[in-house]
């Protein structure tokens, strides 16, 4: 094993004083603008974003690019070796081990280079660009009855490009193989930007194209292997799970591709540019089998006798998963759905075919081997597609469920993929628990038993020097027993920082010169993302850390919300483990400005590294109160996707609230946030000059001024000031509740009181004709309405919104204790009472009204399916109901609320659009700097669907935001769910 901190290091350029350094990489920067067609960007913020990936390593960059074209990657090639700075090519940023970070020019395929260049629908081949994520490519061809088989579990975000470089596998290895099996040919530029290629697809003369230069390398890589073929047999394991080193043995094949040694290369040998892949059938059917175990060696034991059934996958979700995913919202269900009893863990066991009844007689052969094996009736069946890809969901989000452990102390990707054979997995496995018990911490376990290659991460605090120096104790270890074992180190996730040290111990030295050699032959001059594979950096050096040495969160010192459940405001945003989760353009809602963007800056990962490095000092001493964090924040709209989607809980929604208190504190609050602040004090005036403020709208002049004077943008229209409703009759008193469930107090929000009153009367009529007993709540003190805050939280004004939640909760708890529940019509208003209020007011008291305070189609939706109440409603005759859910409608979990109350209406077809969020958000759609945004998120899907209605259609959207979005952009009339219910009601029922 290596010595502790070992490695031999080359350096990548020679060192430089500061103010040479700055001279330098302004330089560099004028030089790349110049010639460029793409963006080019040396701010420390960007660089900042682009210092990390999903490891626990962070490096500073000296500038990025994002290229438009090969050509733009040529000249980058070209400018960065006149100038002496390193290439690290970058797919989604989603690597557990470093591979795409380094101190040179980090270059950024996944931005503009998406595109694919040549489909054959009927071979069954496809040739992209790098920076295609996976799930696009298998989108577009699903339709031809095509996939691309090698599926990780960052499918919704990794890119071609990145795959290729690491040599991805994914869950179906087992039937379809890694990204070796399934590259046909790629073009990359060699290190001074000079173009070839490699491949096998009938068009090239031995499998290269480009230049004699090529061709001459691509001799002496093959006479390198031949001269190593011995030692390759020896030293290589015989496992499929190997990506470790560089792929000498695929030219010691019959008919040798080329592309092969690139694949896994980790961008160290040149820049791709495209690659050519081969596609496989869609199977008709799946099925999957959920085999349960009381321990975990059982599981172990039992994996190579559930292979030998032929599945296409046999997936590890262990017992850290099945604890801690039961506390994750977007999980909990799924989980209930498909375990039975308290299992230890479970193996996923999947099987794919044409024949239906064939795989279901799979299903049975594995419940008899389960019973062989001492677990009769531990198998439950998972039939329907849509329950299986609930289940994938789960199985994808591993990582990420264990990542959301709270405190500084999470699981450690540096042994995380190591693969033995099947006959060995059980041992293997308590060794490895055995080393972990040694060293005083344990592990996770997951992912792909089938192979034997389980994702394991010994559980370590990263800021403490003593586990960083157990990490390369563990390590040493654990590299030993896979030798011992005849397995590979580097099973999936590549070598990168964290491996490559491993590289000589598990190949020998022999193999690590050849590796030397192929490096040499196509990078002599070490610039293309050194330090990774071959001449290696040491893994367990501190400084390349993304917590070294001396790191220490400073910022906020007071901060405004209550961040205890986290350890501070620092432990939320270190929460963010930079997987890219949000990263995904398809399906739920995060993250709308990426999606409309395509900006690392514009993203949940993007915001919180800025975040991160801003309260550490890391980018000056003024950086989170400074204007460059202000622009990475303006765009989070606040629709709390995340707050539900991303696993390990990062909430920007949140974090937005306190970095924006802290950010006003210093520079001031602008007059816009000041009026839509304070709205629900001067609500009740403005409705009384109704005519008068309404004239904006209907003069031009008018709408420019607003935009000039309080940036609300003269495209957009503003709601319409009416008569405002209000609580009619005598004030209730706690006496007057029962305490049965039939007391309910409706709660009116700014909006709806001052623009929509409609539907709080819509809403009123359906209640009482549902048996309800509505209770009028007014302030204690006056006769303003109560209020949530929302408008205060949304421009960081939290001690505002603190007295109008303290008012509110003060106001309905009597109410509360005495049994009654407390209801409302907008999402953004109501659900504040579950959410902001605990960070504003923690405590008994705040918990008790969120516990009963819930959204109209909640409160139908739940005493429905009781039997509590009934409602009697008109067929409709078909009509169909387009339904736009709110974004906090999602990430609370209650559109399925909306969904079973209009879908009880008889002759109701309701038609859920899959959208993230509507582009509103609040004040975020008519800022006249925002508006072009707010636009684009609602043609991401919102739009395209509604320009499909039918002309009797209904649109349905509960958001107050987003009905005024669909009628501003589309002219169509969308309504609460209330209306469309009273409308349905019997008359005279």
């Amino acid at each position: 094993m290596p010595p502790r901190g070992g490695g031999r290091r080359v350096a990548a350029g020679t060192a430089a004083s500061p103010r040479a350094a700055l001279r330098q990489g302004a330089g560099l920067a004028r030089r790349l603008a110049e010639a460029l067609r793409g963006e080019v960007r040396f701010d420390a913020f960007t660089r900042g974003r682009y210092a990390t990936d999903a490891s626990i390593y962070q490096i500073m960059p000296a500038g990025v690019v994002l290229p438009r074209s090969a050509a733009d990657i040529a000249a980058t090639l070209q400018i960065a070796a006149e100038h002496g700075v390193p290439v690290i090519l970058r797919g989604g940023g989603t690597s557990q081990n470093g591979q795409p970070i380094g101190s040179g020019l980090v270059v950024d395929c996944s931005r503009h280079l998406d595109g694919i260049t040549h489909y054959d629908p009927e071979g069954g081949t496809v040739t992209v660009e790098p920076g295609l994520v996976l799930e696009r490519l298998n989108t577009r061809v699903k339709a031809d009855g095509w996939f691309f088989p090698v599926e990780p579990s960052t499918a919704t975000r990794c890119t071609i490009g990145g795959m290729a470089g690491n040599n991805s596998c994914g869950a179906r290895s087992l039937r379809y193989g890694k990204m070796s099996d399934n590259v046909l040919a790629m073009e990359a530029l060699f290190h001074d930007g000079a173009p070839f290629g490699f491949g096998l697809t009938g068009n090239e003369t031995d499998g290269v194209t480009g230049s004699a230069r090529a061709e001459d390398l691509a001799r002496r890589m093959r006479s390198l292997a031949e001269a190593n073929r011995d030692e390759i047999a020896a030293r290589y394991p015989r496992v499929q799970r190997r990506v470790g080193g560089y792929n000498l043995d695929a030219l010691i094949e019959a008919r040798p591709n080329l592309a092969h040694l690139l694949v896994g290369s980790e961008g160290t040998l040149a820049a791709t540019t495209s690659v050519t892949l081969k596609l496989s059938r869609l199977p008709a059917h799946r099925v999957m089998g959920v085999c349960h175990f009381p321990s975990f060696r059982d599981a172990m034991e039992t994996t190579r006798h559930i292979v030998d059934l032929d599945p296409v996958a046999v997936e590890l979700v262990d017992n850290n998963v099945l604890v801690l995913g039961a506390d994750i919202p977007l999980f909990r269900a799924t989980l209930a759905d498909i375990t039975r009893g308290t299992p230890n863990c479970l193996l996923l066991a999947e099987f794919a075919g044409e024949d239906l009844a064939g795989l279901k007689r799979d299903l049975k052969r594995l419940d008899a081997c389960m019973a062989d094996h001492g677990f009769p009736g531990a198998v439950v069946e998972i039939l329907e597609p849509a329950r299986q890809r609930s289940v994938w969901e789960v199985r994808e989000a591993c990582l990420n469920i264990m990542m959301s452990m709270k405190g500084d102390a999470k699981p450690v990707s540096f042994i995380e993929d190591c693969a033995v054979p099947l006959e060995h997995l059980a041992d293997y496995t308590d060794a490895v628990t055995d080393v972990f018990t040694r060293h005083g911490t344990r592990g996770t376990w997951y992912a792909h038993a089938s192979v034997g290659c389980l994702h394991v991460r010994p559980i370590l605090n990263m800021k403490d020097g003593g586990d960083v120096r157990t990490m390369r104790a563990i390590a040493d270890e654990t590299a030993e027993l896979v030798r011992r074992f005849k397995g590979s180190y580097s099973g999936e996730h590549g070598d990168g920082i964290s491996r490559s040290e491993y590289v000589e111990p598990l190949f020998g030295a022999r193999l690590t010169r050849a590796f030397e050699a192929v490096k040499d032959g196509f990078d002599p001059g070490n610039r293309l993302n050194p330090g990774k594979i071959v001449r290696p950096m040491a893994m367990d050096d501190r400084s390349l850390m993304r917590f070294s040495p001396g790191y220490a969160v400073s910022r906020p010192t007071a901060p405004a919300l209550d961040w205890s459940e986290w350890g501070g405001f620092g432990g939320a945003v270190e929460m963010c483990n930079n997987n890219g989760t949000c990263r995904k353009l398809a399906g739920g809602a995060m993250c709308p400005s990426y999606r409309a963007t395509r900006e690392e800056q514009h993203l949940t990962r993007g915001r919180a590294n800025s975040l991160r490095l801003a309260i550490s000092g890391q980018l000056g001493p003024d950086a989170f109160t400074g204007p460059e964090m202000k622009r990475a924040m303006d765009l989070c709209v606040s629709c709390k996707a995340c707050r539900r989607e991303c696993p390990t809980g990062v909430d920007m929604a949140r974090m937005k609230v306190e970095f924006l208190h802290h950010y006003h504190a210093r520079h001031g609050l602008p007059l816009k946030d000041r009026l839509i602040g304070w709205m629900p004090h001067y609500a009740g005036l403005a409705a009384h000059l109704a005519p008068l403020l309404n004239l904006r709208d209907r003069h031009p002049t008018l709408a420019r001024l607003s935009e000039r004077v309080a940036g609300l943008s003269a495209r957009r229209s503003l709601p319409r000031w009416r008569r405002a409703w209000s609580e009619v009759g005598e004030p209730a008193h706690p006496g007057d509740v029962s305490g049965d469930f039939r007391d309910v107090i409706l709660f009116g929000d700014t909006f709806n009181r001052a623009f929509e009153r409609e539907n709080l009367e819509a809403a009123e009529r359906v209640l009482i004709a549902a048996g309800y007993r509505l209770h009028r709540v007014y302030p204690v003190r006056g006769r303003r309405p109560l209020c949530c805050g929302r408008t205060y939280l949304a421009s960081g004004q939290t001690e505002r919104a603190r007295a109008e939640a303290r008012r509110t909760r003060d106001t309905l708890l009597p109410f509360v204790r005495a049994g009654a529940r407390v209801v409302g019509l907008e999402p953004s208003c109501l659900l504040t009472f579950r959410d902001e209020f605990a960070a504003l007011l923690p405590g008994a008291d705040t918990a008790q009204l969120a516990r009963q305070s819930l959204l109209f189609e909640e409160l139908l939706a739940a005493d429905l399916a009781a039997g509590r109440i009934d409602l009697a409603l008109e067929d409709q005759g078909g009509r169909v109901a387009h339904l736009h859910g709110h974004c906090h409608q999602k990430s609370f979990g209650v559109m399925g609320s909306v969904e079973s109350v209009l879908r009880m209406v008889p002759g109701l077809d309701v038609r859920p659009i899959e959208s993230s969020c509507c582009g509103m958000a609040g004040a975020f759609g008519y800022g006249a700097d925002t508006l072009d945004v707010s636009l684009a998120m609602a043609e991401l899907a919102l739009f395209p669907a509604l320009r499909k209605a039918g002309p009797g259609d209904l649109v349905v959207a509960d958001g107050t935001s987003c009905r005024h979005q669909i009628h501003d952009g589309l002219g169509l009339h969308a309504e609460h769910v209330a209306r469309v219910l009273d409308r349905a009601l019997v008359h005279g029922h």
